[in-house]
């Protein structure tokens, strides 16, 4: 394709909760078109729903960092390029291998016993948060903390640890520069490795110490890998999380009517989560690399051609999703890809949900006055080359 019919990947979003428009230029109107990244390379950008779901279970895109043909879309992030990542950056058997230890940890079944659990840590949040007044920023005050002490609890990871391990996440996740990045993995690493080491002396009950005495001492895992697997878990368990709960909070306050209908019907908190994670979709991004020629959308993708997945506009196709643009808290919405879709999809959305579930309605309820305490304009959102949320959202009520 010409230069001209190409799109730059990625773009800031203009509203915190919409796509950005450059996603959706309607002289592309292809689900697979071309995309430049910030070092010139062209690679393909998928919008379309059917063609998604179909990539994404094909074996033949992979999800290797290693591979030096996988996409990298952030300048800050090509000198660690080609560092393994687990889980998420490995292929099978590897990666089914790495799951099939973890599953059991989140099942819908496990995760509906941590449901007391998240409803006090919640409470408690909210209690503080209405002992010391208005006004507030939810993020730090709730949105934050809700994942992060949940996320913490369940892998054995003490939460004093937690402004530490929440700097080198966002380091990690933002940089702003490629030495950022390098620091905070390297922080991360041995914060894991001396973590690992103390719950060998003293054993505690976490999926960490599972993971040690099942796995590392079994000699089934060694212990780099399970220091990155730990990375994994615990930076994916409170960041997307977090940044759902104040862009949720957000969204449901710019559209008074549905957040009205959701505090009207207990029952309708499943469906109003899906919508919310079909309608935001934060993991705007899936990246893979062909390893063999695929045909698809009328496209050929060749082998190490470099492959983009936008959700925000995939979940918003109107040949599944009528009217898409318009949030609408009853609509059947389960088919969004928000979590990914495959083998890859994301381990923790059973905890994810069960959060939202919890945190939304309680929010609401203890504090049925809540409001921004800034125009909403003046709300700083995060840039499009890392997970979407606010940076902050202060609040009143």
């Amino acid at each position: 394709m010409a230069d001209t019919e190409t799109v730059s990947f990625p773009q800031n979003r203009t509203c915190p909760y919409n796509p950005p428009t450059g996603y959706r230029s309607e002289h592309r109107g292809q689900p697979v078109s071309r995309a430049r990244l910030f070092d010139g390379r062209t690679v393909w950008l998928v919008t379309g729903h059917a063609e998604a779901r179909s990539l994404l279970v094909d074996q033949r895109l992979s999800s290797d960092r290693e591979n030096p043909d996988f996409p990298i879309f952030a300048e800050r992030l090509a000198t660690s390029s080609l560092r393994r990542v687990e889980l998420l950056g490995v292929d099978d058997p590897e990666h089914n291998v790495q799951r099939r230890m973890l599953i059991p940890s989140f099942t819908v079944r496990r995760t509906a016993s941590l449901r007391p659990q998240i409803r006090a840590t919640v409470d408690r949040l909210l209690d503080a948060m209405v002992k010391q007044g208005p006004p507030a920023d939810l993020v730090e005050s709730f949105a934050l903390p809700v994942p992060s002490m949940v996320i913490c609890a369940l892998l054995g990871v003490p939460y004093d640890d937690h402004e530490f391990f929440e700097a080198q996440s966002r380091k990690l996740l933002r940089g702003p520069a490629a030495a950022d990045v390098e620091s905070a993995r390297d922080a991360l690493d041995e914060y894991f490795h001396v973590l690992i080491g103390q719950k060998q002396a003293t054993p505690g009950e976490g999926l960490l110490d599972e993971l040690i005495a099942k796995q590392l001492e079994t000699g089934a895992v060694d212990r780099q890998e399970l220091v990155r697997l730990a990375q994994i878990l615990l930076i994916a368990g409170h960041e997307t999380t977090a940044n759902m709960i104040s862009l949720g909070t957000f969204t449901l306050l710019q559209h008074p009517d549905q957040l009205a209908r959701m505090r009207e019907s207990d029952g309708l908190m499943p469906s109003a989560v899906e919508e919310l994670l079909r309608f935001l979709s934060i993991a705007d991004g899936i990246s893979r690399v062909a390893v063999e020629d695929i045909e698809v959308g009328g496209v050929t993708i060749r082998a190490g051609d470099g492959v983009l997945l936008t959700t925000s506009v995939i979940n918003r196709d109107e040949t599944v999703y009528p009217a898409p643009d318009e949030l609408d808290l009853g609509r059947d919405a389960r088919n969004h890809v928000a979590f990914g879709f495959g083998v890859h999809q994301c381990l923790g959305q059973n905890l994810a949900r069960a959060e939202l579930e919890i945190a939304l309605p309680a929010l609401f309820d203890r504090l049925p006055e809540l409001r921004l305490a800034v125009p909403a304009e003046e709300v700083p959102f995060k840039p499009g080359d890392t997970i979407q949320g606010l940076l902050e959202m202060p609040v009143t009520w």
